[in-house]
């Protein structure tokens, strides 16, 4: 490549470009919503429907509140499925529910919940699409937790997504011991936000400090930390530090790399690639429909990438392969992208001695 066709400054990728592995490469990090039409049973709070991400995220989608108002919130699952099925380098993605606020009752409370994302309507949704993956979401202070568990897993569910910092979850509370020792009984992962969160209207990003996620490691449960906790602090360090301290105590911990090329995260995928207390622990994710928006492009790095790069990245019509190209030329190596088929396939146990490497 001549000097003359790199942007001033070019450094080239974090890591050398590596091919990518043999199929299947999966998504880990995939995300659906809905406003209730057609009887999903999804909501999203008025505050959240007011915010200016709303339509954005319906438009990262594809479609509008028309449109779903007329046909029905699962065009949007079937809109993830178009796209993966599309794909040329992903094979399939774990769409995630998401629980609500529950509150001391052990009921679901609307007024405090932002957004919520039935099981049913995912498990429901997915099973119509052979690329698609159930990713289940369980609030551990419902009084059914365990028999919602229960019901996620014989419905398909490959793992429990949790975002603590919205869903009023403290990772740490021992009152979830029992639901902790079940999901480690059932060999399913537990997918928990980390670090600091702004998608939504508000956020306890207390909440998603890492080192709450002590206790499920403790009981057996693979936690993967998504995001690599990267923003946010906790206890005066940042949350990706604190994220490094506790893989080298927990063979168990592993984390994904969904969001880490939007542009409020510019870095952090460098970082994430270069700590040697992560090697062997990250998995491929997406963060859907975020990295289908204007948050997420190849030209936010003139410095890693050539023109001719970024402009073919540019080029790609299918938000996936976009994303994958976009990573791959950045330097993620073909290990992330097969791990997380690797995890999954063995539902949530770690190898040998209890390490992911």
């Amino acid at each position: 490549m001549f000097a003359g066709c790199r942007a001033l400054g070019w450094r080239g990728p974090y890591r050398p470009s590596e091919a990518l592995p043999a199929p299947p490469i999966i998504d880990l990090h995939a995300h659906v919503a809905g406003i209730g039409a057609g009887g999903s049973g999804c909501f999203v709070s008025p505050e959240m429907a007011r915010s200016w991400k709303f339509g954005i995220y319906l438009s990262a989608f594809g479609t509008t509140r028309g449109e779903l108002e007329a046909m029905g919130d699962d065009i949007l699952i079937d809109r993830v499925a178009a796209q993966v099925r599309g794909a040329s380098n992903v094979h399939a993605a774990v769409v995630l529910a998401l629980d609500g606020w529950v509150n001391q009752d052990g009921e679901l409370d609307p007024s405090r919940t932002q957004v919520h994302v039935p099981n049913d309507f995912v498990a429901r949704g997915v099973a119509r699409h052979p690329c698609l993956r159930f990713g289940a979401s369980i609030h551990p202070r419902r009084k059914d937790a365990l028999a919602r568990l229960d019901a996620a897993v014989a419905q398909g569910a490959v793992l429990v997504k949790w975002i603590p910092s919205i869903m009023d979850i403290d990772p740490a509370d021992p009152a979830y011991g029992p639901f902790y020792r079940r999901m480690a009984e059932l060999g399913i992962p537990l997918l928990s936000h980390a670090g600091k969160e702004r998608s939504f209207a508000w956020a306890r990003d207390e909440l998603a400090d890492p080192e709450r996620l002590r206790l499920p490691l403790s009981l057996g449960v693979t936690v993967i930390a998504g995001h690599v906790a990267a923003g946010g602090e906790n206890g005066g360090q940042r949350d990706f530090d604190r994220l490094v301290g506790l893989m080298r105590e927990h063979p168990r911990l592993l984390a994904d790399i969904s969001a880490l090329t939007q542009a409020n995260r510019l870095g952090r995928l460098r970082e994430a690639l270069s700590e040697p207390a992560l090697e062997g622990r990250l998995l491929y994710g997406s963060d859907f429909p975020l990295m289908n928006t204007a948050l997420v492009s190849p030209w936010y790095f003139p410095d890693r990438l050539t023109r001719e790069q970024m402009r073919e990245i540019g080029a790609i019509t299918n938000a996936w392969d976009r994303d994958v190209a976009l990573k791959r030329h950045l330097g993620v190596p073909a290990a992330i992208f097969a791990r997380t088929a690797e995890v999954l396939d063995r539902r949530g146990q770690a190898g040998k001695n209890g390490a992911w490497r």
